[in-house]
């Protein structure tokens, strides 16, 4: 009979790699199998995106490498230069300590330019004439405009030295700043101004994730680097601990604190004031160290004070408290 002959027809083998799958996901899914993430253009070797690449990093590669002047190598590690000459000028009268004066052969004649050569003549501050090549080197960018001074490192004080230093004095009880994970210099500058103002005795910074005293702060301080003391300390936590077991209390200042600074109790106490960083606010060992959290009240519509700000109206605070004490 038709159809009935006994031959077997077309039988799909059972060893065949296709198998019965529902829709598609099964077949795009075993032929993306092994491959991994789709490379970037940059990285596919036959995309002109790679060839572009390769052509900067040739063009890179070929560009003559920035020689460091030997003058710039033999200054100590950690120097910072300030160029150009507004930003000279107003180091130099800000009263930011001056390691060397560096300026341009054939400069012009410019009074800002004369009065800081005035200055490094009557402190005895070095000065060299260099190349405008060598002054670009060391502008990093910047315009310097043929006249740059070199800033030496800031050298910290130590946190017992301070501690004695602040008890000798007996005309109101020792007073600390410290400032936990304020990385911005101009915060630090500002604070450093604050602390001047209201007779802090010095200010703790941590080593690691902050800004240290540099050529910004010098600046936005007003010279008040000059007269408060900034010790650099490692774990600022044990610093506190250390601090409030030398018969200091700490503290902290937060927007949900429970104690309004105006009301603070232990403002005629040796006190140490701890300012988080905007935002972040006090981390939570910090926090955990303080024996107060105190708040400064602000309208709704505002989140928080930046650093520099929180910690000069608590500064005035405990000034004004202090001189309410009988």
């Amino acid at each position: 009979m038709p159809g009935n002959s006994g031959r077997r027809g077309a039988v799909r083998k059972g060893g065949s790699k296709k198998g019965a799958t529902v829709g598609s996901g099964g077949q795009r899914r075993r032929g993306l199998e092994g491959r991994g993430p789709t490379p970037r253009a940059e990285d596919r070797v036959h995309h002109p995106a790679h060839q572009k690449k390769a052509a900067a990093e040739r063009r890179e590669a070929a560009r003559p490498k920035k020689r460091t002047p030997g003058w710039v190598r033999a200054l100590p590690e950690g120097t910072e230069f300030v160029v150009g000459r507004n930003a000279v000028h107003e180091a130099v009268r800000s009263g930011i300590p001056v390691h060397s004066v560096y300026v341009a052969s054939g400069l012009a004649n410019d009074e800002r330019v004369s009065q800081v050569l005035q200055a490094a003549t009557e402190t005895g501050t070095p000065m060299f004439e260099v190349s405008r090549t060598d002054l670009d080197t060391v502008a990093e960018g910047q315009s310097h405009q043929g006249i740059a001074v070199a800033v030496p490192p800031h050298e910290y004080a130590d946190v017992h030295d301070l501690v004695d230093a602040a008890r000798e004095r007996v005309s109101s009880p020792p007073l600390l700043v410290a400032l936990d994970g304020v990385t911005d210099p101009h915060n630090l500058g500002a604070v450093l101004r604050n602390a001047g103002a209201f007779g802090v005795d010095g200010v703790l910074i941590p080593q690691r994730r902050a800004a240290g005293v540099g050529v910004t702060a010098w600046k936005v301080s007003a010279g008040a680097v000059a007269r408060v003391p900034v010790a650099r300390v490692t774990n600022l936590v044990r610093t506190l601990d250390d601090l409030k077991r030398d018969g200091f209390f700490v503290v902290g200042l937060d927007g949900a604190g429970s104690t309004d600074i105006g009301d603070l109790r232990l403002a005629d106490r040796p006190l140490v004031v701890v300012t988080g960083a905007e935002g972040a606010g006090l981390s939570r060992l910090v926090r955990e160290t303080c024996d107060v959290i105190a708040s400064i009240p602000i309208s709704s519509a505002v989140e928080s004070l930046n650093a520099a700000v929180a910690t000069g109206i608590s500064l005035y605070e405990i000034a004004r408290l202090r001189k309410a004490q009988p």
